[in-house]
């Protein structure tokens, strides 16, 4: 189904199908819902058009559907339809942060007019969300994401427009994929930036003491609580919580942090005092979480909380062109961390990283940067690096040749940022040569640019 410019809401099986003949003759996507709940499975913080709904609706008015839109991007414009003279709930809706509103029997060009404003509203914002985001990428510093992949650019293009609102986020991927590394980052790269950033690994923390960890203790609280302690979620205030392997967290604080997520309100262990707070929630996790739900393992209303927006952080083996940079990266952290030179890896070397299948995914690489930078070449004949070596060691010519070519101008793309002109003169070849290789490789000059 193409994107809809417009989602409407409606109850009344009557006006659905005659706004949606009205806006198509007005070459307006549009998409048509009964309630509330079905309309707001489609909203996501990247959605580039406007919501128009009812007032009037039961279950969930009208009202609701915008703080539920809101809770998701503050941006999305949402226009409510009122009934005649109802001057109550339209100053209402516009207090709590309706773009508009207009009056049922509604005048037709006025309705058009005030969706498309609406709908240049929201292009203007998620612009100016863009550039910020490139802006961020060239000269913010803190933690970079590194990656040139399609697979990763994937990833990056949910995150980018998710940085500046406080929605929750769900990032999912394999051990070492680099959770930690995009929850950081999209902390830093956010306006809570300023405030905590605070971790905790759920499956690490004993299962007696995670709630007093996440919540905190009075004094006496329980044999042991000598003193107060601020929990996590209370340290985290006007900041970022992050939950790394959240599948791992027993089933009775689930339901307790549901409530914090509902309420944004938090009470410490033996204490009657309710805190407010207003966190970012960042989950992460290597399982399915929707698979868990629907088995029982895993409560499913706090799943459908935590994957506002959910991210999938590709293996290093899907995005193997990404490992020579994420190398030479760790490796010039790792020369300063340790005042040593980092050297450059000779072709052969850099076809032995690429032949690798990196089970432990991007830590493992970063580790391995390091051992180099300390030990030399000896660091690429260990454990971790002999697979990769033996399967290159198998290799004909012919597949040597070829690797050592796609890595070559893969480097070069890369370092001339897409640009095939420049690249031609750095690698002294004809256009249609470069294109016919490019083409050969699977490579597309649009996973180069920055």
């Amino acid at each position: 189904m193409t994107t809809p410019s417009v989602i409407f809401v409606d109850d009344d099986p009557d006006i659905r199908p005659v706004m949606e003949q009205t806006l198509t003759l007005e070459d307006i996507p549009v998409v048509s819902f009964a309630d509330g709940a079905s309309a707001l499975r489609l909203i996501k913080p990247e959605y580039e058009g406007v919501v128009l709904c009812d007032y009037n609706m039961p279950e969930m008015d009208g009202l609701e559907v915008l703080q539920r839109v809101r809770a998701i991007d503050e941006d999305i414009p949402v226009i409510i339809l009122t009934g005649q003279g109802d001057i109550s709930t339209a100053v209402s809706a516009m207090q709590q942060g309706a773009y508009d509103f207009i009056e049922k029997p509604f005048d037709h060009d006025e309705l058009i007019e005030l969706l498309r404003h609406a709908l240049e509203k929201r292009q203007l914002a998620l612009e100016n969300r863009r550039l910020k985001a490139q802006l961020r990428h060239l000269a913010k510093p803190g933690p970079r994401i590194l990656g040139d992949s399609v697979v990763m650019q994937k990833a990056m293009a949910t995150v980018d427009p998710i940085l500046d609102i406080s929605a929750n986020v769900l990032l999912h991927g394999e051990t070492g994929s680099g959770k930690d590394a995009l929850a950081r980052y999209i902390h830093e790269n956010s306006p809570r930036s300023s405030n905590n950033f605070v971790a905790i690994n759920c499956g690490a923390v004993p299962e007696n003491l995670i709630e007093s960890e996440l919540f905190g203790h009075e004094a006496g609280a329980f044999t042991g609580a000598d003193k107060r302690r601020i929990g996590k979620i209370e340290h985290a205030h006007k900041g970022t919580l992050f939950l790394d392997e959240v599948e791992s967290m027993p089933m009775p604080l689930q339901v307790k942090l549901l409530r914090v997520l509902e309420e944004q309100r938090v009470e410490r262990l033996g204490s009657n005092q309710i805190v407010d707070v207003d966190v970012r929630i960042i989950a992460a996790t290597k399982a399915d979480l929707k698979q868990l739900s629907e088995q029982g393992d895993f409560r499913p209303d706090l799943y459908y909380r935590l994957n506002v927006v959910k991210v999938d952080i590709p293996p290093l083996r899907e995005r193997k062109e990404d490992i020579a940079k994420l190398f030479h990266h760790f490796a010039l952290i790792a020369a300063a961390r340790y005042d040593r030179e980092s050297v450059p890896l000779d072709a052969r070397q850099a076809a032995q990283l690429m032949q690798h299948s990196w089970p432990g995914n991007v830590r493992e690489l970063r580790n391995l940067a390091e051992r180099y930078v300390l030990l030399g070449a000896l660091a690429l004949d260990d454990g971790n690096a002999r697979e990769g070596a033996d399967v290159a060691g198998r290799q004909t010519l012919s597949e040597m040749m070829d690797g050592f070519e796609r890595t070559a101008i893969i480097s070069a793309l890369n370092a001339c940022h897409g640009s095939i002109k420049d690249t031609m003169v750095q690698l002294g070849i004809a256009r249609k040569t470069l294109y016919d290789k490019m083409k050969k490789h699977g490579l597309d000059k649009a996973q180069f640019k920055d």
